[in-house]
Formats: C-alpha cells, sequence, structure tokens
C-alpha cells in the first residue's frame, strides 16, 4: 500500500486515537504506522498539544476579546470571534 494513502486512511482514526477510544487492533497498527511516519507523527503530537491547550485554558481566566479576536481572525474564522450583544 502506498505510504500517502495509508496516512490519508490512518487520518481519520487518529482523534479517536489520542482520546484513546481506538479499538486494539487499530492503534496497534497506527502505532507501528507513527513509528516510521514523520508527517503523522506531527499530526498526532499537535492534536495532542492542542487538547492540551483548550483543557489548560478552562482552567484558567478567559481569553481577553482581543486576543480571541486575534487568533479566530489568523485562524480565517472571523465570524466565530465577534463578541454577541445582547
Amino acid at each position: 500500500m502506498n505510504k500517502v494513502h495509508h496516512c490519508k486512511e490512518l487520518v481519520s482514526s487518529l482523534s479517536d486515537y489520542v482520546d484513546g477510544s481506538l479499538s486494539e487492533e487499530l492503534c496497534l497498527e497506527l502505532e507501528k504506522h507513527l513509528l516510521d511516519c514523520e508527517n503523522c507523527t506531527v499530526v498526532v503530537n499537535t492534536l495532542k498539544k492542542t487538547i492540551d491547550i483548550v483543557q489548560e485554558q478552562k482552567t484558567q481566566d478567559k481569553i481577553p476579546s482581543d486576543v480571541k479576536q486575534r487568533l479566530f481572525y489568523r485562524l480565517n474564522l472571523a465570524e466565530f470571534g465577534k463578541e454577541e450583544t445582547p
């Protein structure tokens, strides 16, 4: 099987892998793939770091409005960053 094709096949399972809800068989296959695939390893590590940041943020003070707006703008999600007015 082509490596790129295999990566595309496994990408849909990465979230379940990080959450710990992936079947044992697929988990082993994914871990074997990660040993040889730097790109997928970067994706997994980035996903884990993103989850850590979100979890950490939940326990800290709210993100200042201007920071949140800049973040959403950078992520090209400007509509989501707009403050709701009552």
